[in-house]
C-alpha cells in the first residue's frame, strides 16, 4: 500500500478539461480578500485532507517565518467541508488571513493542492507552482516557492522553471470535474 500511494502522489494531477491557465503577467483580482498593500502577496492553496498538503505544512511555515516582514501570506482552503479560520491557523500554528473562496483558484490558475501563488506589488501573477519537487519538500535544491520568492524579492529577472515546479502534483480540487 505505501508504494502505491507513493506511485500515485508522484503523477501529475490531471488537468481539468474547463481549466483556463493564468499566465505570469496577468493581473490577478482577489477582490480584497486578501491584504496586499505595497507587498508582494504569497497565497498557500491547502485542502486538509489532501496528504500532500499536510506534508507541505512545515515548509509553508518555514516561508512565512523568513519571509513574513517583506511578504504578506494568506491561506486559501480548497475543501467542501465545514473549518473555521481558527482551525486552519490552529493546523499551522500561525496567525495568518484564511479564506475559503474557492472562486481564487480560478483567478490563480490553481487545480491542484498544494499550490503556492506568489503575486507580486503591481497585482500581477509572479509564481504558481510547487513548493518542492520533493513530496515532503526536503530538497533544498528544488525549493521553487521560496526560489521565487527570492527571486521577487531580490528583483531578479523573472526565473525559469522545469517541468517539476510548474505541474501542479497532489490532489485535485473538489468540485473539478475530470
Amino acid at each position: 500500500m505505501f508504494w502505491r500511494n507513493e506511485w500515485v502522489y508522484s503523477l501529475p494531477t490531471k488537468v481539468p478539461d474547463h481549466y483556463q491557465t493564468v499566465l505570469p503577467g496577468s493581473i490577478v483580482d482577489l477582490g480584497g480578500r486578501f491584504k496586499q498593500g505595497d507587498k508582494p502577496l504569497f497565497l498557500h492553496f491547502f485542502n486538509p485532507d489532501c496528504p500532500c498538503s499536510r506534508f507541505n505544512v512545515p515548509q509553508f511555515k518555514s516561508l512565512v517565518k523568513q519571509y513574513g516582514k517583506d511578504v504578506n501570506f494568506g491561506i486559501v482552503v480548497m475543501t467542501t467541508k465545514n473549518y473555521t479560520a481558527r482551525e486552519i491557523q490552529d493546523k499551522f500554528d500561525l496567525q495568518v488571513p484564511v479564506s475559503f473562496d474557492t472562486s481564487l483558484a480560478v483567478s490563480c490558475g490553481v487545480y491542484s493542492t498544494p499550490q503556492a501563488v506568489i503575486i507580486n506589488d503591481d497585482r500581477k501573477l509572479y509564481y504558481r507552482g510547487n513548493y518542492n519537487k520533493s513530496r515532503y519538500c526536503t530538497d533544498q535544491r528544488s525549493n521553487y516557492a521560496q526560489q521565487a520568492l527570492d527571486s521577487l524579492l531580490h528583483r531578479r529577472a523573472h526565473m525559469i522553471f522545469d517541468h517539476y515546479a510548474l505541474t501542479a502534483y497532489g490532489c485535485g480540487l473538489p468540485g473539478c470535474r475530470q
